[in-house]
């Protein structure tokens, strides 16, 4: 989708993470977290084009149903770039969704993230990177790092990010879920599992050695090695919420997966593959399976909506 003067198109990777350890409950109600973020090419396009106001649709195969209003991510994305920069809110926005929604991928922080990017353009700002990520920050936890992309250490909320140099991408194959899950409603099922005994309390000063073995794997480009490492905090909670993974997560271990792990909040499960061949017959099996409600092969260590956008108008 070529950028025109009269629109600009980016598009929206979403994320997995590879490790995701989770803090106690903090005063402003967040966690602190040790992460691992992943940027996958399964991808939304967000496209702005010029109007007299601010407005929004949404389409594609997982657009149903989303908000074309101030309750989307990207409509509040747009406002609040608007009110750094101190012009007027004036874009036609159009989101065309291939990431399912409330699925553990970031597809919203993703949205808003390209939205920050396109606005940008189309006002001719030419916003800082530094800008960006601050916004971005304020927008949302996954919202700084669906700007950069690739892979990167995420602290503090997710929004401080050390980006991790990696040899190569990863292949995996994505398993959708029927129906999504609140990532509000995950976390707090995480609390009272803990409450509870039923889980391990946590031990962010521990995973500091688990995150740099994750780096460590993605800087060999071993995914054998990587796929050992794979840990997500929230998986239990996912689980408890949503039983129905335990199957998605058997079939992937049946079917020759190197490994398999809830992404972030889920309920969305992805597979870790020896390779993009290997990964493309994972999802087919994995969607004839009857365990989920769409596989498909992708790959991981792309480029986030702001290297993305630079490289098109690069060769534009």
């Amino acid at each position: 989708m070529p950028n025109s003067p009269r629109s600009i198109a980016v598009r929206a990777p979403a994320k997995i993470n590879l490790l995701l350890r989770v803090g106690p409950p903090r005063p402003d109600g967040y966690h602190d977290l040790r992460t691992v973020f992943h940027a996958i090419d399964l991808c939304d396009v967000v496209t702005a084009g010029p109007s007299d106001s601010l407005s929004l649709s949404v389409a594609g195969a997982e657009g149903s149903g989303l908000p074309a209003d101030e309750r989307n991510l990207a409509w509040r994305a747009a406002a609040e770039l608007a009110e750094h920069a101190g012009v007027e809110a004036r874009a036609r926005l159009a989101i065309t969704k291939s990431i399912p929604v409330a699925a553990g991928l970031a597809g919203g922080s993703a949205d808003a993230a390209a939205t920050l990017i396109a606005c940008d353009r189309l006002w001719d700002l030419d916003s800082t990177g530094a800008e960006l990520d601050a916004i971005a920050a304020r927008l949302g936890s996954d919202v700084t790092f669906a700007l950069h992309g690739r892979s990167a250490l995420g602290v503090g909320r997710g929004e401080r990010l050390d980006p991790i140099t990696a040899d190569g991408r990863l292949h995996w194959a994505v398993a959708a879920a029927d129906a999504g899950l609140a990532t509000p409603a995950v976390y707090r099922e995480l609390d009272r599992l803990r409450a509870e005994g039923a889980v391990p309390a946590p031990d962010l000063d521990a995973a500091v050695a688990e995150s740099d073995a994750v780096c460590r794997a993605l800087a060999a480009g071993r995914p054998a090695a990587l796929a050992a490492l794979l840990a997500n905090d929230l998986q239990p909670a996912a689980l408890s919420l949503a039983p129905q993974l335990g199957a998605t997560l058997a079939a992937g271990d049946r079917l020759g997966a190197l490994a398999g792990i809830v992404s972030g909040s889920g309920p969305t499960c992805v597979f870790l593959a020896a390779d993009r061949q290997d990964a493309e017959r994972l999802a087919a099996e994995l969607a004839a399976s009857g365990t989920c409600r769409f596989a498909r092969p992708v790959v991981g260590g792309v480029a986030g909506a702001a290297a993305q956008a630079s490289a098109r108008a690069a060769v534009s």
